[in-house]
């Protein structure tokens, strides 16, 4: 197939290299010229991906619309709060007929719509909303470049699609399982990243491995009494874009916002630690969206609301590591 990918990011970038051993012709947007020029010269994006070397069947381009030209499947692996400018920006460009993959996991800020549901609105009289679905699971780019073994789960708003992207992604390292429940994954795969930004206080904090399981099996709870309260199926949340994506962005180095957690923990600031990336962690937007998208909904998430008041608030970590552990006593099924 002709894929378009919008986004040179780091994600962008290891799943050109998917698609291009999977014997896919492959176009990457990049915003920035000099990564646009390193791709096509050097057949690398050292800014985002080091050390790997893409396939000459990788083409940069730094207009959308020659990005887009006869691409029959188009990727977006665009930060969550760009979703909507750059599918804007995109849609004149679309002849009508292409199947579109969302890769990035967030909630949209004041709209509390996922990138999926972004993308139908944007895209509705060129894209009708069956050619839409969504890739997620446990994927940290820097391994999939490297073509270490990877799962995922691919969703779709019509079962064709689903296995077309099924179809389109599958390679000897990277398995795609499809599953029929697009809002779930969906939930989890932005929820997760409110956890892993917990988790990396606790080993800022060193608080041991005791705390880390506590906060994944209770994280796993909350982001399922999100999902289930809008409809999702309970079972995608102990699948790989619930419980596979959070232990990988939990426990990894890779982890972004797991980063941003740990130098919470140690008692950086926020802004301080976020002018230091050069990647977008998504936990950070994506807390405020969930926190009142909960409040909206009533939906009790104590992990996302100390979470938010650590990031936007100035709560300290300690201190609410300590109203996280003192409160009422509860049942856990029913919790």
């Amino acid at each position: 197939m002709k894929v378009a990918i919008l986004g040179a990011g780091s994600w962008g970038t290891a799943l050109s290299m998917v698609l291009a051993r999977a014997g896919h012709t492959i176009r990457i947007w990049a915003r920035e010229s000099e990564i646009a020029y390193h791709i096509n010269n050097f057949h690398e994006n050292s800014i985002y991906l080091t050390g790997v070397t893409l396939a000459d069947t990788i083409v940069s381009d730094t207009e959308i619309k020659d990005c887009l030209q006869d691409a029959e499947l188009v990727v977006f692996a665009i930060p969550s709060h760009a979703m909507r400018e750059i599918a804007e920006q995109a849609k004149p460009h679309l002849r009508g007929n292409e199947v579109i993959v969302n890769v990035a996991k967030g909630i949209e800020n004041d709209t509390f719509m996922t990138m999926s549901q972004v993308l139908v609105e944007v895209l509705d009289g060129k894209i009708i909303e069956d050619h839409i679905g969504t890739l997620s699971g446990p994927s940290h780019a820097e391994e999939v470049s490297k073509f270490k073994p990877t799962v995922v789960a691919a969703a779709a708003y019509s079962r064709s699609t689903a296995h077309l992207i099924q179809k389109t992604f599958m390679t000897p390292m990277f398995r795609v399982y499809v599953n029929h429940d697009i809002l779930g994954v969906e939930i989890a795969g932005s929820v997760k990243n409110i956890i892993a930004i917990d988790a990396g206080i606790i080993d800022g904090l060193d608080l041991g491995d005791n705390s880390k399981a506590a906060l994944l099996t209770r994280g796993l709870s909350e982001m399922r009494r999100l999902g289930t309260r809008l409809g999702a199926s309970t079972d995608t949340f102990s699948g790989l874009a619930g419980l596979g994506d959070l232990i990988v962005t939990c426990t990894s180095q890779h982890s972004r916002n797991r980063h941003v957690g740990y130098h919470l923990g140690k008692g950086e600031k926020l802004d301080d630690i976020i002018s230091h990336m050069k990647m977008i962690a998504e936990g950070v937007k994506t807390t405020q969206s969930v926190y009142f998208w909960a409040k909206e909904l009533n939906v009790e998430m104590p992990l996302t609301n100390t979470t938010y008041q650590i990031l936007f608030e100035n709560m300290d970590p300690k201190d609410a590591v300590y109203e996280l552990m003192t409160r009422n006593p509860k049942e856990e099924i029913l919790s």
